[in-house]
């Protein structure tokens, strides 16, 4: 910008904006975390609900406050989920429409103005508007782990303290189970929770009643067939 003169050419858009895209609990705000750490910075993480408001104007009132803050302080922002506050433009049919776009026009303007870094985070990466994707000016894919990438995620799951089996068949619950970094931190933390209160250390049994849970919440079938050897463990419930 200095030495080859592009700061007299760019009025603006001379920050950094960066989307994220992938699956829930791919580690895309565990990126943004580490990113700020390494750069020293704050990170405002941005909450939709508190900005999105249904009375006309006040999302552009919300929105400035964001940007006038992070200006002053030199933070990163990230808006996760963007795909909620930085969706396509639409067929205006009514008022509703028209500030719903006026809102949006305003967010690629301020994004253009703001200096700093912005990480717009997003599971549907296609919900996006095409303008906001333009001005991006790197995307990073989040693709679900492979099962390599599971293995390693499974090993350095456990805290150090923490009393565990040593004999965890974690190759079997890599290779068995396809899922994403988020959900295996989930059942690794509900299979401690089921050996606190048995008074015990982890053991298979706690993974895979941790793992039917999850499947649970995850709206996944569970087939006792998953398990192989280790169905015995598995809590049947009405």
């Amino acid at each position: 910008y200095d030495e080859w003169g592009f700061d007299h050419k760019l009025a603006m858009g001379k920050g950094l904006n960066v989307l994220f895209a992938g699956p829930s609990g791919t580690g895309k705000t565990m990126a943004a975390d580490v990113m700020a750490g390494e750069l020293g910075l704050a990170l405002y993480k941005i909450d939709l609900s508190s900005v999105v408001s249904k009375y006309i104007g006040e999302t552009e009132k919300n929105l400035a406050r964001i940007f006038t803050e992070a200006e002053t302080s030199n933070a990163i922002l990230f808006f996760d989920e963007a795909d909620a506050l930085f969706g396509k433009r639409s067929e205006v049919r009514d008022s509703h429409d028209r500030y719903a776009n006026i809102e949006i026009s305003y967010l690629l303007q301020r994004m253009e103005e703001y200096d700093g870094m912005a990480i717009l985070a997003t599971n549907l990466h296609k919900n996006l508007d095409e303008a906001f994707v333009r001005r991006m000016h790197f995307t990073v894919e989040f693709p679900l782990p492979n099962e390599k990438n599971r293995r390693r995620i499974w090993e350095k799951i456990w805290p150090a303290t923490m009393p565990r089996n040593p004999a965890l068949d974690l190759d079997f619950m890599a290779r068995r189970f396809e899922l994403a970094g988020g959900n295996i931190r989930n059942v690794a933390l509900a299979a401690a929770f089921l050996a606190a209160d048995d008074g015990n250390v982890v053991q298979m049994s706690h993974l895979i009643r941790a793992i039917q849970r999850e499947y649970q919440k995850m709206g996944k079938v569970v087939v006792d067939g998953e398990f192989g050897s280790y169905s015995q463990f598995v809590q049947r419930t009405v």
